[in-house]
């Protein structure tokens, strides 16, 4: 019998981290760490952890949480990123359910009473002498296990592989034209996929360089955009401070007009801050769609149109579909190498999850005529069935944002006899003192739209209800 020919290396995650170059990978304030360092810290924890079954990481905003998950993912070893603003309850719930040895953390971070019974592990920012690094993993093999908010019941664990994580950052080379010169600077927490993935793994996978401001701060942005770094990520929250700030800050104005690209993501942005950046900037923000379960899905290319409203074309090798769709608008199906492998522990929940080989995302969408995807709302909560018309919540907040007395509008269905389900709109006032009217909004939207989108109830609020990622909680309005 011929012997078999010997299987071709896998490709490694992170190309730059092996050849232990001086260039910088990781800042946070005024901790840095170059490839080589990186290479040793995480090379050394690697060791220290290899053969666990999973390690959870206590992702603060810091160069801990950043070398603990590539150690991990250096070793093999799925990381499971907590939250640390989760509370008890779904925090003990998380970590039974994902069974980590050990938690991650950096050296003096308290830890909660739920993951006292774990194992802890400081995480050094400082290797010994240089070592080899470990084999690099399967592609297949489980890289990240990310925790999704349940509409219903616990949070569910995502399996993310190592080729979804390679699959969607190297996709975001090709849309955004991304090299390992750019240097990115955003403020993102690091437990999802926005701060962790794009915003650290991504600049690693390409050999560039991440500043990490800590948390968001329009200073900082501007600070760091002006000394080299070229990308901005952020989520809409962080982009409407942005574009109020500019109304007084010509450096600000100056710092994003020089920024190579602006990404915006994880909530839609709304029309009127996409117009507020551009003309005091003259560049354009661009969005990207992606969930806990896909990663990306689609993007506005760095070379293409930055049309407000639109997530962009699909990714290359991502397939899209809406399906069943009425009056324009369907459900986003997507499959492809981007995807993950299962809710840890549910199965019923994971073969719920897709219809055949299509993952159902449980997001609804609009195409324009050239392709581009235009996100309308959540199947569950932003579908709102009013009159016999089918009507995408998304559309009528922009309406409503368009309108100079409201700072911020979510818009969610309720019961009604006559209608079957009525538009209500919550509305944050730009002036509380003097707000504008029910009957005002409502004849706004019907002029913009069509009659039959205008809300029927607005209701004024100080604030709207968002998560760590600034997305709208509409359940917490009854939506």
């Amino acid at each position: 019998m011929a012997a078999s020919p010997p299987s071709s290396p896998v490709s490694p995650l992170f190309p730059a981290l092996r050849l232990r170059s001086d260039r910088p990978a990781l800042r946070f304030g005024d901790r840095t760490l170059t490839y080589a360092g990186l290479a040793r810290a995480a090379g050394d924890l690697a060791a220290r952890i290899a053969g666990a079954g999973r390690v959870a990481v206590w992702a603060t905003p810091s160069p801990e949480t950043a070398v603990g998950v590539v150690a991990a993912l250096l070793a093999g070893v799925p990381a499971v990123p907590l939250n640390p603003r989760t509370g008890e309850r779904e925090l003990a719930h998380i970590v039974a359910d994902s069974a980590p040895t050990a938690v991650l953390a950096a050296p003096g971070a308290g830890l909660p009473p739920a993951l006292g019974k774990l194992e802890r592990i400081d995480v050094p920012v400082a290797g010994g002498a240089p070592g080899p690094l470990p084999d690099e993993p399967p592609p297949g093999s489980p890289a990240l296990v990310v925790y999704t908010s349940g509409t219903t019941g616990p949070p569910k664990g995502a399996v993310l592989p190592r080729r979804a994580i390679a699959a969607t950052l190297d996709a975001l080379e090709d849309a955004w034209a991304w090299t390992a010169d750019d240097v990115l600077v955003h403020g993102l927490p690091l437990f999802h996929v926005h701060g962790l993935i794009l915003g650290v793994l991504g600049p690693l996978r390409r050999g560039g360089e991440v500043r990490h401001l800590g948390g968001f701060d329009v200073r900082g942005v501007a600070r760091e955009l002006s000394a080299g770094a070229t990308m901005f990520f952020g989520v809409p929250t962080m982009y409407h401070r942005l574009a109020e700030a500019l109304d007084d800050d010509r450096e600000l104005a100056k710092a994003l007009a020089g920024a190579r690209l602006l990404v915006s993501g994880s909530a839609p942005l709304p029309e009127r801050d996409h117009r507020r950046i551009t003309a005091a900037t003259g560049r354009a923000v661009i969005e990207r769609y992606g969930m806990t379960e896909t990663l990306m899905n689609t993007s506005v290319r760095a070379d293409g149109e930055a049309r407000p409203g639109t997530v962009g074309l699909p990714l290359a090798g991502v397939e899209l579909r809406l399906v069943d769709e009425a009056d324009g608008i369907g459900e986003i199906q997507v499959r492809g190498p981007n995807l993950f492998t299962e809710y840890l522990n549910r199965p019923d929940a994971t073969a719920a999850a897709f219809d055949g080989s299509w993952f159902r995302t449980g997001d609804l969408a609009t195409r324009d005529a050239d392709g581009y995807v235009r996100i309308v709302g959540r199947k569950a909560t932003d579908l709102i069935k009013s009159g016999g018309y089918k009507i995408g919540a998304g559309e009528v907040e922009n309406a409503l944002l368009e309108h100079p007395g409201v700072a911020e509008a979510a818009v969610t269905g309720e019961p009604d006899e006559d209608l079957g389900e009525r538009i209500v709109a919550w509305i944050v006032p730009a002036d509380p003192q003097s707000p504008p009217s029910g009957a005002e909004l409502a004849s706004h939207v019907a002029d913009l739209l069509a009659p039959h989108k205008r809300p029927r109830a607005v209701r004024l609020l100080e604030s709207l209800p968002r998560n760590d990622m600034g997305k709208i909680m509409k359940r917490a309005l009854g939506g």
